[in-house]
């Protein structure tokens, strides 16, 4: 009984968070677009390639992603590539962090990319739930696919 009370919680857990992160993500995509110098320096700073471009596309992927994310729209694979920008970030403005993961992990933890890849890693692992377009779009491919015979062959049904 537990168990399935726990359960009935899953989707509106995924909901709260698709809509809490997705709306961070909206924002601090819309933050880089609307101060792309700022964040392509910031990026040149720390030896990425093709700074402007990056902010742009980083900007984009997490602004887009973010409203994505609200929607309940292609959310496995747009947490997957903003998984993937946080892994990024990590990797390039926390390596410090990263490289001292075992013997420092409250700095790993507290970094600001951990929640974000945490977030987008949860969405990937169980998608985004009932309460979602992903879900419409599914329960309407599946509802045509019942109603559609199996071959020509097969009799209607009376």
């Amino acid at each position: 009984m537990p168990i399935k009370a726990a359960e009935c919680l899953q989707s509106p857990l995924l909901l709260v968070l698709r809509l809490s992160w997705g709306w961070q993500f909206f924002l601090t995509g819309k933050g880089k677009l609307m101060n792309l110098e700022r964040t392509a320096d910031f990026f040149q700073s720390l030896h990425i390639p093709l700074p402007h471009l990056n902010a742009w596309v980083v900007g984009l992927s997490e602004c887009v992603g973010g409203l994505l994310l609200l929607s309940g729209l292609a959310t496995r694979l747009v947490g997957a590539l903003l998984a993937f920008d946080m892994v990024v970030a990590y990797l390039t403005a926390d390596i410090d962090k990263v490289k001292h993961i075992f013997e420092e992990p409250d700095k790993f933890l507290s970094a600001d990319p951990f929640l974000f890849m945490l977030a987008s890693v949860i969405l990937v692992a169980f998608g985004p739930g009932m309460f979602s377009v992903d879900r419409l779009i599914r329960r309407k491919i599946f509802r045509r696919d019942k109603t559609t015979p199996a071959s020509p062959d097969s009799k209607p049904r009376a």
